[in-house]
C-alpha cells in the first residue's frame, strides 16, 4: 500500500492566517522524484484546481534524490510562510528515517500534514517479455533463474522495494533489485524492456496494463482502419462474426427508436466501468427502460443513435457504419450527439464533475 501525503511547513497555517491577502503569488509543490511518477501524477493532477481556488498559479517542481530526502530537506528549509508545499510517498515520512543515516528532516516536527491524498495499492508487473502468465509461474521462473531477473524499483527503501523485498522473502526466491531515482525511470525501463519486473503504484500502471492486455492486441486493426479512412473498427464475436461486440478501446451503446438503451452482451467483452455507470445512469436518473443483451450486426441498422463509451470521452457520438463498401447511418452523430447519448454524456459528466448529486459510494472525498 502506498500513500501519498501533502505536507506544510510547520506554523503555516498561523502564517496563511496572520496573510489576509493569502495567497498575493504562487505558489509551489514540491515533488521529490522525477516526473511520471505517482506522486508526480498526483501532483499534477491537484494543481488545476488548487490554482482555481486559490486564485493563484501553483507550479509544480520535481526535486528528486535519496529517496525523497532531498526534496523534503529543500522545503523543510524553505520560509514557513505557505508558499511551499511538499507532495511525497509513506517512504519519505515513515521509511527514510529508519534507513537513512543523519537526515536532514523530522517528519514529526518539521512539517504539518495536510491530508492523506491517496490510497493506492502496489501491483505485481512484468515486461511481457517474462514467460509467466501468472504469479504461480513468476515464482516456478525465478526459481529457475535465481539471482538473475532484474526487479525495477523507485528507490532504495521506497514502498515498491520493500513489495519486492517482501515478494521474495514469502516466495523463497530472489532476483536482482535495480533502484531508479524515482518511479517515472523505473517504470520507463521495465516497458522498454531493460527491467523485467517490478512492483508498482497501481493509479500509474493502469494505462499500461490495459495497453499490454487490452489495447495492444487491437493496434493492427486500428491502424488498418485509420489507412482506410475510418475512425474505429467494430468486433464481431470470434464464433458465429453475427453478433455485436466491442472496439479495440470501447464499448458500443445503442438507442433504439423508442428511446431505450441497448449494450451488447458478451463473455469475450472487456468490462467497462463507464458502460455500467451509463446503464445506471440511463435507469435511475433519465427513467430510461435499458438492457444488455445480445446484439445482431443485421439490427444495428434499425438503430436511432450508437455511441461508443470509455473513461476518457465518456462517449463519442457514431454517425456512420461501413459494411465492406455498404453504408449504415444513424440519424444524428456525424455532427453531433443524439438527444438520448447527450443526455447521457450530460448527466455522467455532472456528476463527476460535482454538479449532479451522485449515487451513494460513486465520489469519496478526502479531507
Amino acid at each position: 500500500m502506498k500513500k501519498t501525503i501533502l505536507a506544510l511547513l510547520t506554523g503555516i497555517f498561523v502564517a496563511a492566517g496572520a496573510q489576509a491577502a493569502y495567497p498575493d503569488k504562487p505558489v509551489t509543490i514540491i515533488v521529490p522524484f522525477p516526473p511520471g511518477g505517482s506522486t508526480d501524477m498526483l501532483a499534477r493532477i491537484m494543481t488545476p484546481k488548487m490554482a482555481e481556488k486559490l486564485g493563484q498559479p501553483v507550479v509544480v517542481e520535481n526535486k528528486p534524490g535519496a529517496t525523497g530526502a532531498i526534496g523534503a530537506t529543500q522545503v523543510k528549509r524553505s520560509a514557513p510562510d505557505g508558499y511551499t508545499l511538499l507532495c511525497a510517498s509513506i517512504g519519505v515520512w515513515a521509511v527514510n528515517p529508519f534507513l537513512q543515516k543523519n537526515l536532514a528532516y523530522d517528519p514529526a516536527k518539521d512539517f504539518d500534514l495536510m491530508t492523506v491524498a491517496v490510497r493506492a495499492p502496489n501491483v505485481l508487473v512484468v515486461n511481457p517479455s517474462v514467460p509467466a502468465k501468472d504469479v504461480k509461474e513468476l515464482i516456478a521462473y525465478l526459481k529457475q533463474r535465481p539471482n538473475k531477473v532484474t526487479f525495477a524499483s523507485s528507490g532504495a527503501g521506497s514502498s515498491d522495494h520493500l513489495s519486492i523485498a517482501l515478494f521474495w522473502m514469502t516466495t523463497g526466491t530472489n532476483g536482482i533489485h535495480v533502484p531508479y531515482k524515482g518511479g517515472g525511470p523505473a517504470i520507463a525501463d521495465l516497458v522498454a524492456g531493460h527491467a523485467e519486473a517490478s512492483f508498482q503504484n497501481l493509479n500509474v500502471m493502469t494505462g499500461h496494463i490495459k495497453a499490454g492486455l487490452n489495447y495492444a492486441m487491437s493496434l493492427h486493426a486500428i491502424v488498418d482502419a485509420h489507412k482506410q479512412g475510418f475512425d474505429e473498427n467494430m468486433y464481431l464475436d470470434p464464433k458465429t462474426r453475427t453478433k455485436v461486440e466491442e472496439t479495440g478501446g470501447a464499448n458500443f451503446i445503442f438507442v433504439t427508436k423508442d428511446g431505450k438503451v441497448v449494450t451488447p452482451k458478451s463473455d469475450s467483452i472487456l468490462p467497462s466501468i463507464t458502460r455500467r455507470s451509463l446503464i445506471y445512469v440511463a435507469k435511475e436518473y433519465l427513467g430510461l427502460e435499458a438492457e444488455e443483451r445480445e446484439v445482431y450486426f443485421d439490427e444495428v441498422k434499425d438503430f436511432a443513435e450508437c455511441g461508443l463509451c470509455g473513461t476518457a470521452a465518456v462517449i463519442s457520438p457514431v454517425g456512420k457504419i461501413n459494411d465492406h463498401g455498404k453504408e449504415i447511418c444513424f440519424p444524428s452523430g456525424m455532427e453531433k450527439m443524439g438527444p438520448v447519448i447527450q443526455k447521457l454524456y450530460d448527466t455522467l459528466t455532472g456528476i463527476q464533475m460535482g454538479r449532479i448529486e451522485a449515487p451513494k459510494g460513486w465520489i469519496h472525498v478526502i479531507e
